[in-house]
């Protein structure tokens, strides 16, 4: 063999080796590439991923998103029907006709409480923050039968903090999985059993939680424990300004009594002085000795409550004022509205205090 067809040879041979080596790169590089389409086609297809990203979508305010992986649907529904079990349960004082006519009515408005709810928890999610009904929502105020905010206050929602996604076990297109929670006011820790579902796309969504029930029987007695202890350590504190606040409230009416319908020079006079000189400092003088009473960690909810309508009462007696200075129609509207907001957290409290008396936790509460 001459010189030219060695080379020859040899050249073919290292071309083939390099092409074979292309190849093997190549391939490898399709194997590797299938391999890791594979893992994450996978790992979007299951109950982990679902979880991870719903968590996510919160941090990242995409209310989409988090509506992918909740099905919110029928997680309210199944919520409420365990929430409303759980509101008059315990109520020793109802007949049993007067609950199967509370159930009849919660079944009633079940429709119209659980979109609410929905929007509320994708208005959280957005914003970062709860917000209430407003505008002409049906939900806003009292207009649906019901005190929507002390429904809230009732669901555990706002006061509950995600802490891990525990363990998850999977049967099929079904799954359930544990999530790691806590009750921000008393930081007691508990475990939410989560039912999942694949979707028809593959993709898993949270579908109910099936100890709800059991986290509000958990928690719900923790609170009504503290609200008990606020309630005796303010009882006095409350009835002693109740008690001045209801003779201004006489002397009021006697002030504004008018055959005419218009209050005369002297009559503002006398309501610029009591409004000024008592009501107004009673009222801070009672939100005073109030905060100075350490509030327990479950009662924090009602000590906010009677903060709220001393503000919205000292908010709506310094427009009064304004409308007695000068005449202005739109400051005696504005205190109207003010004080109806006030008389509704008013009614809030009263509603604490009551359901808290005839908790099955504490039956002797005063």
């Amino acid at each position: 063999m001459d010189d030219y067809t060695w080379e020859k040879n040899i050249r073919r041979r290292r071309i083939r080796r390099r092409r074979q080596a292309l190849m093997f790169i190549i391939v490898l590089i399709i194997v590797s590439a299938a391999g890791l389409f594979w893992h994450h086609y996978t790992e979007q297809r299951s109950p982990e991923y679902a979880l991870e990203q719903a968590v996510d979508a919160v941090n990242k305010k995409d209310a989409d998103m988090f509506r992918r992986y909740v099905n919110l649907d029928l997680v309210t529904s199944r919520a409420y029907d365990d929430l409303t079990a759980d509101l008059f349960a315990y109520d020793a004082t109802l007949t049993a006709t007067s609950k199967s006519a509370y159930e009849k009515f919660y079944i009633t408005i079940k429709p119209q409480l659980t979109s609410g709810t929905q929007d509320t928890i994708l208005r959280r999610v957005s914003s970062g923050e709860w917000s209430l009904p407003d505008g002409t929502d049906i939900l806003k105020g009292r207009q649906l039968g019901i005190d929507y905010e002390r429904f809230l206050a009732r669901s555990q929602m706002r006061n509950t903090s995600f802490v891990s996604i525990g363990k998850i076990s999977r049967d099929g297109t079904t799954a359930t999985a544990e999530i790691n929670i806590k009750d921000d006011w008393t930081q007691t820790p508990f475990t939410l059993e989560v039912a999942m579902e694949q979707a028809n796309d593959g993709h898993w969504q949270v579908t109910y939680l099936k100890n709800y029930r059991a986290y509000l029987d958990a928690i719900t007695p923790l609170h009504n424990e503290d609200i008990a202890k606020y309630i005796d350590a303010t009882k006095n504190i409350v009835a002693a300004y109740n008690q001045k606040l209801d003779a201004c409230k006489l002397r009021f009416g006697s002030l504004t009594k008018s055959g005419t319908g218009n209050l005369s020079a002297e009559q503002k006079a006398g309501l610029k002085a009591l409004i000024e000189q008592e009501v107004i400092p009673d009222l801070q003088a009672r939100q005073k000795e109030l905060d100075a009473v350490e509030v327990p960690a479950g009662a924090r909810y009602l000590a906010d409550q009677r903060e709220q309508a001393t503000n919205l009462t000292l908010e709506s007696w310094n427009h009064f004022l304004k409308g007695l200075e000068t005449d202005d129609p739109d400051e005696f509207s504005q205190a109207e509205t003010l004080n109806k907001q006030e008389l509704a957290v008013d009614l809030r409290v009263d509603d604490i205090i009551r359901h808290t008396a005839v908790s099955r936790s504490i039956p002797n509460l005063p």
